[in-house]
């Protein structure tokens, strides 16, 4: 990490023109590690711009810097942001490992002459950064910029918005400090964002606790009704059609976190939630334990991510994505159950 501190410290010792972005559908984390890497740069006297390649959760929006974040939307601003890329000396990737993670950006940063700097924690990093902060061990992202701030001799410049926005970052990232990624060094960056009078119970409370009633109702549907238990494979799965969530009007944010009701529930080693979302089917997976569904992703859904939580993608049907994830489930039974699989008899 010192080689790339070295060279992030003499990239960044003069003003640069610098876009940050960070992936799809941005979480507390995405965001969070965003803005104050953005608020530090700005103190620095760097010209910054934060791009995302979708919206967020409204629940995200009280964060510093928030008003400035640059939505892309390919119909309305697609020349700005390819302009604001291709402009920048400096890109900054966040919280993803793979251009594919940013969509339509990818290939905009990709082709891009500006110097790309990777900070990011996910496995399996993708290789087009030319400077690279990668540490799938760290809890979060934002733990990674505090990381850098602080290396970069700059701890001082981290004041309470930027704390606040690395507090929510690693907060949700560890799901409120339960994760086993929740390390010695996580308590120990938590200590010095309090020295700088981060309000805890104010960030909990805005990302937790400010949801609208309909999402309550929604929640309240999917668990009686959608909450399927598998105890042959110790595995728990929610499958969402579109209808049902336009019958709850679903805004962003609204079905982050039902995985985690899913694993929840005792015995449950592996979790699962499909989202419809016309064009694919979004997959959310979680597990405890050993089992990876960050290999179980990438292997048979075109995802990754960590080692207990990932993501994944298919281009078939709800139910047919459905029906596969079942089909698969068997090849797995002496991982999620100790017990293992049936085989066949020889043939005579």
């Amino acid at each position: 990490m010192s080689s790339s501190i070295s060279a992030l410290q003499a990239l960044l010792a003069q003003p640069k023109q610098i876009v940050i972005t960070t992936h799809h559908k941005p979480d507390a984390d995405a965001l969070g590690s965003s803005l104050a890497w953005a608020g530090y740069l700005k103190q620095k006297g760097h010209h910054v711009t934060v791009v995302t390649p979708s919206d967020y959760p409204a629940f995200l929006n009280w964060m510093e810097g928030n008003d400035e974040v640059v939505i892309y939307d390919r119909r309305q601003n697609d020349r700005q942001v390819r302009d604001l890329v291709n402009r920048a000396e400096v890109i900054c990737c966040l919280d993803f490992s793979c251009l594919g993670r940013i969509n339509e950006l990818g290939e905009y940063v990709r082709q891009a002459q500006g110097v790309k700097v990777l900070v990011d924690h996910h496995q399996e990093p993708e290789n087009f950064a030319d400077i690279v902060f990668s540490t799938p061990s760290a809890a979060a992202t934002a733990e990674l910029i505090f990381e850098i701030i602080r290396d970069l001799g700059d701890q001082d410049l981290i004041t309470k918005g930027i704390g606040e926005a690395l507090y929510a970052g690693i907060m949700t990232d560890t799901g409120s400090f339960r994760h086993p990624s929740t390390s010695r060094n996580v308590h120990l960056i938590i200590a010095e964002l309090l020295k700088v009078n981060i309000d805890l119970s104010k960030v909990h409370r805005l990302i937790y606790d400010s949801h609208s009633e309909i999402r309550l109702r929604f929640l309240g549907f999917v668990l009686k009704d959608k909450l399927v238990v598998n105890r042959e494979f110790n595995t728990a799965y929610i499958a969402i059609t579109q209808a049902e969530l336009r019958e709850y009007q679903s805004k962003t944010g609204d079905t982050e976190g039902l995985v985690n009701y899913a694993l929840s529930i005792e015995g449950i080693k592996f979790a699962a939630v499909f989202i419809d979302r016309g064009v694919a089917v979004k997959i959310s997976f979680r597990s405890v334990g050993s089992f990876s569904v960050s290999d179980f992703s990438r292997r048979h859904f075109d995802g990754g991510g960590h080692h207990n939580a990932a993501g994944g993608i298919s281009y078939d049907n709800l139910d047919a994505t459905v029906e596969r994830f079942l089909g698969i489930l068997p090849e797995y039974k002496e991982q999620l159950t100790g017990v293992p699989a049936a085989v066949a008899p020889p043939v005579a």
